[in-house]
């Protein structure tokens, strides 16, 4: 069976993806993954076969000075990303129907915010499978694309894009939305780059180490002083008795002054081995960092600042597991007073520990592998491609 994984050219949509193109390919099967240009050596570097569908995106360049630069609201806004997203689409379609034509995939695997896979699925007659990440619906993003595509949809007869024949989905059920009660569950497993894992990852400091990190995009789009809240935060950890592990990029670090002796830059380490050993994760709410978080059982103090991260942070925040700070409240003493809050109360903790054994419950990516070869055409069966010419 040969399986063509389609993603939007950003790392916390690519990784969800990486445990089950791996597991179909210890399998047997076949795994193609592509993505714009820019982003095919990201993908590259999780060993996976990868082809561009398109010339390089600039996605986070895009979104720089857009929306994402004006403070946000307390409720959350929505959709910031969607049409960003849906040309994202846009660019890759016709990429991605000549890699379908050659390459000839029995079924198409997209994460919830790409929309080519979908659409090129219901042209050529294959099934399609949906990784949704996040406990969203994020009905914006697919509104924006149904727009986006509406020639495309209607050429196939189509008002709206059809319903996957699967979507996998790595929340804990108890956190889920009652509309996603048909999700078939399959477990968080972080995948990683190419950064090497220090030793001191493994132990513990004499006080309690305290991991900050915001995220691969945000810092760098410049969303609504983004890097001057990080900087605040080190500044505000002069003097405190925590460890401040903080999760950003070398070259946004080089920028502030010398950190303090209780502030260690991790850079992009892989949190899934850094989190075990701390003891407070400070975050933005996206999906890889939130579920990684609760693998570790972690308390956590959420700082959402787009789209389905209020969402995410809020669906903590009920579970008891975290602190959810909105834009408005999001000062360096306010994320100090939550992480003292976090280490003095135990059932933040307590109820972090019990989200990780529920999602270690979930079944693994292997398992994902037999209900997607239920999708496939079968041994010695030809696949079938009935609307060649659709789109």
């Amino acid at each position: 069976m040969r399986a063509l994984f389609t993603t939007a050219p950003l790392a916390g949509h690519l990784l969800p993806l990486v445990p089950i193109a791996w597991a179909l390919r210890a399998a047997g099967h076949e795994v193609l993954v592509t993505t714009r240009e820019d982003f095919v050596p990201v993908a590259l570097r999780s060993g996976l076969p990868s082809a561009a569908c398109g010339p390089a995106a600039g996605l986070t360049d895009a979104v720089r000075d857009g929306p994402l630069a004006r403070p946000q609201a307390d409720a959350g806004p929505r959709g910031l990303l969607s049409g960003a997203l849906a040309r994202v689409a846009r660019g890759g379609l016709a990429g991605v129907r000549r890699l379908a034509e050659v390459w000839r995939p029995d079924l198409i695997v997209s994460e919830r915010a790409e929309f080519a896979g979908p659409l090129v699925a219901a042209a050529i007659g294959v099934p399609w499978v949906r990784y949704h990440w996040s406990v969203s619906s994020l009905d914006e993003y697919r509104h924006a694309a149904e727009a986006e595509f509406a020639s495309e949809l209607a050429a196939l007869g189509l008002d709206r894009f059809p319903e996957p024949a699967r979507v996998f989905d790595p929340w804990p059920v108890s956190l889920r939305r009652p509309d996603a009660a048909a999700h078939d569950g399959v477990r968080h497993v972080p995948a990683h780059g190419d950064v090497p894992v220090p030793d001191w990852a493994f132990t513990r400091g004499r006080g309690p180490r305290i991991c900050v990190t915001l995220g691969t995009m945000l810092p760098r789009t410049g969303a609504a002083g983004v890097r001057d809240f990080l900087a605040e935060l080190v500044e505000a950890a002069r003097g405190s008795e925590c460890e401040l592990l903080v999760a950003v990029d070398d070259d946004i670090v080089a920028r502030w002054p010398p950190l303090p002796p209780v502030v260690r830059h991790a850079g992009r380490l892989p949190l899934a081995e850094v989190l075990p050993a701390c003891d407070v994760v400070v975050h933005h709410g996206g999906q890889g960092t939130s579920l990684t978080a609760l693998a570790a059982g972690r308390p956590q103090v959420v700082v959402p600042r787009l789209d389905d991260q209020f969402d995410n942070a809020r669906a903590l925040a009920a579970a008891g597991a975290a602190l959810l700070l909105p834009p408005s409240r999001a000062t360096a003493a306010a994320v100090a007073a939550g992480c003292a809050e976090l280490l003095e109360n135990a059932l933040y903790a307590k109820a972090a520990a019990g989200l990780a054994k529920e999602m270690a419950l979930l079944p693994s990516p292997s398992a994902a592998v037999g209900l997607l070869e239920h999708l496939g055409p079968g041994p010695g069966m030809p696949r079938s491609y009935p609307n060649e010419d659709a789109v």
